[in-house]
């Protein structure tokens, strides 16, 4: 069972109260067995020393005690601190903070890895490809020192979290009420779709919007907005989705972050004010690269992801030229990847990550 500190802290004055109250029950069992043996006076004369004697004793012990306290309050905080992968470390202070909102330009070379975690070494950080902006998972970075890394080498980061689904493995899933948790992901066991319109859902995404913003990432990548285009068993509309994305969007302009809408394509008229970047996911595969076109027209650019078969490695040259010129792509900051979305990449100019 795990108690929180307030809870640690009573229980310890509790045992506190309760040896001085032993103490004092055997001196005074001690000092009537005494007056059963000897003499009033003799009595007095020894309880007055015994007093002085036992007055110390206490006293030290009272502040052997005190300090044992203090110490295991500082140590089941701390404790408290680090429960849970991904919680806070108190070894990285918050990193310094934007002073104004990332506004990235058309044509922006990135990479995205969410299923790997970036190890960097902060005195002397190297990382590939040399891309301007790197797409990381959020939590899997929360306590590294990726970003400001990153930082070093001038490249921007955007904190990728799923805004619409519930995973089970994040420190947070147990803040998500039941009643807000909906149907699983279509190809997606381990997640399911939220109801974007609660307030107990809006107030955890504040919180990861917070952590974001506390690791000093330039952007967020909130995931699966487009509920209301799936089986997802809230009732979810587009305009549950406009809501959402508007909240969301306040929340990170607040703390001097970028935001991007992700696929979503009904909404992109709607949110393209609002939004800084695009990230898309398969516009070509499905022939839909022209509704997000509308952010570079904009001077905004779209981070386009496509999954061809054998990529990042095997893409016969066919499907490259397909993806790399879908129609409606023109601008578009393309990279091939395996679902996985782990380091393998392929770019248009064919440059490959392994």
């Amino acid at each position: 069972m795990c108690l929180s500190a307030g809870r640690k802290a009573e229980t310890r004055i509790l045992i506190l109260e309760r040896l001085f109250l032993a103490c004092h029950i055997c001196r005074q069992t001690r000092l009537k067995r005494m007056e059963g043996k000897e003499g009033r006076l003799r009595r007095n004369s020894r309880e007055s020393r015994l007093s002085r004697r036992q007055k110390l004793v206490l006293a030290a012990v009272a502040a052997v005690l005190i300090i044992v306290l203090i110490v295991g309050l500082g140590l089941g905080l701390g404790l408290k601190n680090r429960g849970g992968g991904g919680g806070d470390d108190d070894s990285l202070p918050p990193a310094p903070q934007p002073t104004t909102i990332w506004q990235p330009k058309v044509n922006t070379s990135w990479q995205i890895i969410l299923n790997a975690k970036l190890d960097i070494d902060p005195n002397n950080p190297v990382v590939e490809p040399d891309v301007d902006v790197y797409d990381i998972d959020m939590f899997m970075h929360q306590n590294s020192r990726a970003v400001s890394s990153l930082h070093k080498l001038n490249k921007k980061v955007i904190c990728y979290f799923s805004a619409g689904s519930y995973e089970k493995n994040r420190p947070d899933s147990s803040k998500f009420p039941e009643e807000d948790i909906g149907l699983v992901l279509d190809g997606w066991p381990d997640e399911r779709w939220l109801n974007i319109s609660s307030p107990a859902i809006r107030e955890i995404m504040v919180g990861r919007i917070e952590i974001a913003s506390r690791m000093g990432c330039d952007a967020v990548d909130p995931d699966n907005v487009d509920g209301y285009q799936n089986e997802n068993g809230m009732d979810l509309t587009p305009e549950d989705s406009v809501s959402f994305m508007t909240f969301l969007a306040d929340e990170a302009h607040k703390r001097n972050m970028a935001i991007g809408l992700k696929n979503a394509g009904d909404i992109v008229k709607t949110m393209l004010p609002r939004m800084q970047f695009a990230v898309n996911e398969e516009c070509a595969e499905f022939n839909d690269c022209r509704t997000f076109s509308q952010f570079v027209d904009a001077g905004k650019p779209v981070f386009h992801i496509e999954y061809p078969e054998g990529a990042p490695f095997n893409t016969n040259a066919e499907q490259k030229q397909a993806y790399c010129n879908a129609p409606g792509a023109n601008g578009f900051s393309t990279i091939l990847k395996g679902m996985n979305l782990n380091f393998g990449a392929e770019y248009c100019d064919g440059r490959q990550l392994q």
